[in-house]
């Protein structure tokens, strides 16, 4: 009987693999093969503990690339065959890594436009992308975009996904698909939506009612159907304040939400806990004149500063706050935040804050995380401690919550994640409330 080594055994594993070390990937094989055959499925239904800081992550990218490793198992096959296999690669990876608070992802921007009927690019050992040299609505064409059959395809494959991760973990089913601007923008692309934005807001607004009314909307409808306890997570980077300023984020991204889920039944089980770049509301305003006139005006902050932005955004995510890697406004904020509106606080590990490639000094970057996990799980225990947590401390509802690796693949620098989870687990106990 194969056993999940213990943490942070597993990390060390997955380290030697990562190194190409021969003996390593035959454990790996031994491990992986006895988790695809259900041999660790009990595992992967003990929750997260009830009183203490979790991790949570995305782990889709390093699965897929341990898979190919593997067994020569490449991107469409993992992502869109056998969800048992899929489901139960991506548990125990994050088993392997130490994570005790199981998130179900997959590559949701792909796998929404797919829906839809955009050509699409599978690389072998890669996540897939929309080709965006072959649109799949242009100006002239976008008000004939129908509603998608959610029956077969890309929803169905999502709904076993889904079925086999609730019956293996016993968490609720959290289906993940685009926002309408970051759907647009795959489907439309990014420059001309961009150049739209500026240009033509009525338009961009009119496009994006469309989305949201004939496929997002539909879509909802049809999960909710069959997951009657789901979830729904839409995530919306390109329509992020650091991306088309917080102006047009308020006025176009966030608005087109509101439009899908307003006077909706299953409103208050949507989120989007993804909008980014905080940090742009603090920037001073550009002066006027030539400066402007160069500018695209995308980006532009306007009126909105940084208390009314969060305001934004935790309309359309009121079950917790989020502090994102590329949010870069101090933590203390959003521990403020999180206290005064009585939710928890997760704290975003950005994938550049842990890719290997990306580390010019090793030892420095060791202490800067040390102190960097010190301090997130400082701040969530305190926010923990001071609201109306409930007594299961979330643990079965599938979002991505306290400490959570924004993404992990076979690029990441697994000292620096075995850092970040030690600190989790010597320092996340609540205190004991009378």
């Amino acid at each position: 009987m194969t056993d999940i080594p213990d943490f942070p055994e597993g990390l060390h594993l997955l380290k030697r693999w990562q190194s190409g070390d021969a003996e390593a990937k035959r454990d790996m094989c031994t491990i992986f093969d006895a988790a695809i055959a259900g041999e660790f499925d009990a595992n992967f239904a003990i929750l997260a503990p009830t009183n203490a800081v979790h991790a949570s992550a995305s782990v889709h990218m390093l699965a897929l690339s341990i898979l190919h490793d593997l067994y020569g198992i490449e991107s469409a096959e993992y992502y869109k065959t056998i969800p048992e296999r899929y489901v139960r690669a991506n548990l125990i990876a994050s088993r392997l890594l130490g994570i005790d608070k199981l998130y179900m992802t997959w590559a949701l921007y792909a796998f929404t436009c797919e829906a839809m009927g955009q050509v699409m690019m599978y690389p072998d050992k890669f996540p897939p992308g929309s080709d965006p040299d072959k649109v799949l609505i242009t100006r002239d064409t976008w008000q004939s975009l129908t509603t998608p059959d959610f029956n077969s395809g890309i929803p169905k494959i999502i709904n076993d996904v889904l079925c086999v991760t609730e019956r293996l973990t016993g968490m609720e089913p959290l289906l993940q698909i685009s926002a309408p601007y970051s759907l647009a923008a795959d489907i439309y692309g990014q420059e001309p939506l961009l150049e739209n934005v500026v240009h033509e807001p009525d338009f961009v607004n009119d496009l994006l009612n469309h989305l949201a009314d004939k496929v997002l909307s539909p879509w909802i409808d049809h999960f909710i159907s069959e997951f009657p306890n789901g979830w729904i997570e839409l995530s919306d980077a390109s329509g992020s304040p650091f991306f088309i300023g917080p102006d047009n984020c308020k006025n176009m991204a966030i608005r087109s939400i509101k439009h899908m889920v307003d006077g909706k039944p299953w409103a208050d089980r949507v989120f989007d806990a993804n909008y980014r770049g905080d940090y742009v509301t603090q920037a001073r305003k550009k002066n006027r004149g030539a400066t402007r006139r160069r500018s695209s005006g995308a980006a532009t902050t306007g009126g909105i500063d940084l208390s009314h932005l969060t305001d934004l955004k935790h309309s359309v995510c009121r079950d917790f706050i989020i502090r994102l890697e590329a949010d870069k406004v101090p933590l203390s904020f959003y521990e403020e935040q999180a206290i005064k509106r009585g939710v928890p606080l997760t704290t975003g590990i950005g994938a550049s804050q842990i890719d290997r490639n990306s580390i010019p000094d090793l030892d420095i970057a060791k202490q800067e995380i040390h102190e960097t996990a010190g301090q997130f799980v400082a701040a969530i225990k305190q926010v923990s401690e001071n609201i109306n947590l409930p007594e299961d401390n979330n643990v079965l509802e599938p979002w991505p919550s306290h400490v959570y690796f924004e993404d992990i693949s076979n690029q990441s620098q697994f000292d620096m994640i075995e850092i970040i989870i030690q600190s989790v687990r010597d320092n996340g106990q609540f205190k004991d409330q009378d």
